[in-house]
């Protein structure tokens, strides 16, 4: 972990509601996560998870309703001001980008150009490059590595950021069992460094290890934010996902599992 994490920026989101078209796909969400805090958005395919989180990022304007970071307003941040209050992990990577690996991680610390943070530039990308495990992909083309490899080299780019916010969709998709471990642990690290982590996750059990706190969604509306026990329950994640769940503690370690009932 960088020991120079930028100290994190509260997130506020306030009745917000988003429409495609003409269709309202997110319907008043209010919640916020705090400096320090990791939060993960959980619910089914199509519910609003992402369309929400590109609003928090202010890639998509809100119907109605605003989002906050700190003190500043997104939807009334230019893109560089943008950029240097939150880094943003998406689900699709560019295939036919010509960089490598190194340029692609350089590429974060482009909002700090002549600025004095980016005297620090050659550290905090070196930093984030080994964090995750990259060290031998340094010169690959970009385009030529797998799906996971992509990912990480994404999370490297926006850890070399170093932005108060980190939001990130689905950082674990594309990854197996033991990077999923890793990038989870990376991100639980620079919130306990006082970051501020908002993903979005389908691994549920993955988010119940690692997250402060869970807000679980369902048609484009946030039906409970809160601790992994009080919002992790058989009862509303069985409602949630429109299929019967298992809930229980891990008879070593205490954490909360959830499976799927077959």
């Amino acid at each position: 972990m960088n020991d120079a994490t930028r100290p994190g920026a509260p997130i506020l989101v306030e009745d917000v509601s988003i429409e495609l078209g003409h269709r309202v796909v997110v319907r008043d969400v209010t919640f916020d996560v705090a400096p320090g805090e990791l939060v993960a958005l959980v619910g089914p395919n199509g519910c609003g998870k992402s369309t929400l989180l590109s609003a928090i990022s202010g890639i998509r304007s809100p119907a109605a309703g605003r989002v906050m970071i700190g003190a500043d307003d997104v939807a009334h941040a230019d893109a560089r001001s943008l950029a240097r209050l939150r880094s943003l992990v998406t689900q699709s990577n560019r295939l036919d980008t010509p960089f490598t690996v190194r340029e692609v991680v350089e590429m974060g610390r482009y909002p700090w150009t002549r600025m004095p943070e980016a005297l620090h530039s050659e550290d905090l990308i070196d930093a984030a490059i080994s964090e995750c495990s990259l060290d031998d992909l340094v010169d690959r083309p970009f385009a030529h590595l797998s799906g996971g490899q992509q990912a990480r080299v994404s999370l490297a780019r926006a850890l070399a950021q170093d932005t108060p916010v980190l939001l990130l969709d689905e950082p674990t998709a594309a990854l197996d069992i033991g990077h999923s471990e890793q990038v989870l642990s990376i991100l639980s690290a620079r919130a306990s460094a006082g970051a501020t982590v908002l993903l979005v996750v389908h691994d549920l059990s993955l988010a119940a290890a690692y997250a402060d706190r869970v807000a679980v969604m369902k048609d484009g509306r946030v039906r409970a934010v809160g601790p992994v026990a009080d919002v992790m329950t058989e009862d509303l994640l069985t409602d949630t996902y429109d299929h019967p769940v298992m809930v229980f503690d891990h008879p070593e370690t205490g954490e909360r599992m959830i499976v799927p009932r077959r």
